[in-house]
């Protein structure tokens, strides 16, 4: 019996060193920009869903400062960021369009939206949204990652991650 013990233990001790090296030694995702659009482009187009079912496309922001946010209802940082978004909504909606595309489906989407009591426009999809993330410079498809576009229609920045009020507040003031 305490042999086997042993050799548990001993399994177990060395799946987790394995484990904890794979995470260690994971590669970062690639920096936004790396493929598809980057910074200095113009903006490449969108068309998807709203919760309504109506089609929305890129060019219906034309003309406005756009915040474009891709994010999910199972992802923790999204969730913790949309409250910001909808912060940066309120304060310069004349000036400044917040457009979330959630990469889910359409139910948990209209829930979640409701409990935050999230205003501004959110779109919908799977395959469609992540090929569109991709082309706004997300290779890695990683979560949440925000854009913003300026009134000309070229991407001015992005941000792969977790967006605070600070950061978003800082890039606004230089564009707004």
């Amino acid at each position: 019996m305490k042999s086997v013990l042993l050799f548990a233990g001993v399994a177990v001790l060395g799946l987790a060193i394995g484990i904890g090296a794979a995470l260690l030694n994971r590669p970062s995702p690639p920096e936004p920009g790396t493929s598809g659009a980057a910074v200095g482009d113009p903006r490449p187009d969108f068309r998807h869903g709203d919760l309504s079912g109506q089609w929305v496309s890129a060019d219906d922001f034309d003309g406005r400062l756009l915040l474009v946010n891709f994010w999910a209802t199972w992802c923790a940082p999204c969730r913790r960021e949309m409250p910001v978004l909808q912060d940066a909504d309120r304060e310069h909606g004349d000036n400044l369009a917040v457009v979330g595309i959630a990469i889910d489906d359409p139910g948990p989407v209209k829930d979640f939206v409701a409990e935050l009591g999230i205003e501004y426009p959110i779109l919908v999809g799977a395959a469609d949204v992540m090929a569109t993330q991709q082309a706004w410079g997300n290779s890695a498809g990683a979560l949440p990652y925000t854009v913003l576009v300026d009134q000309s229609g070229i991407i001015r920045w992005q941000h792969l991650g977790e967006v605070s009020a600070e950061e978003l507040a800082s890039e606004l003031s230089n564009w707004l």
